[in-house]
C-alpha cells in the first residue's frame, strides 16, 4: 500500500504519521520511505546533501560491466 501526505519534522527530528494512516498500518510493519522537499532559497545544505546522494547512488565500477557487451 501506499499512503502519501504532508508532514514536518519537529524539533526532536521525528516525523509524525498522521493518525487515520497510522490506524492503518499494522504495528512492526517494516516500511520504506522516501522524503521530498523543497530546496531553500539559501539551497546550500540542499545541494551538499545531494551532491552526497549523487556519490553514494553512483558507483561507476559497477558501469564496468557494460563493457563486456562491446
Amino acid at each position: 500500500m501506499t499512503f502519501e501526505f504532508k508532514a514536518a519534522v519537529l524539533a526532536n527530528g521525528q516525523i509524525a504519521v498522521p493518525a487515520d494512516v497510522a490506524a492503518l498500518i499494522p504495528a512492526g510493519t517494516e516500511l520504506a520511505v522516501t522524503l521530498a522537499w523543497e530546496a531553500s532559497a539559501e539551497g546550500d545544505s540542499y545541494r551538499a546533501l545531494e551532491k552526497k546522494l549523487s556519490a553514494w547512488a553512483y558507483a561507476p565500477e559497477e558501469d564496468s560491466v557494460y563493457d563486456s557487451f562491446a
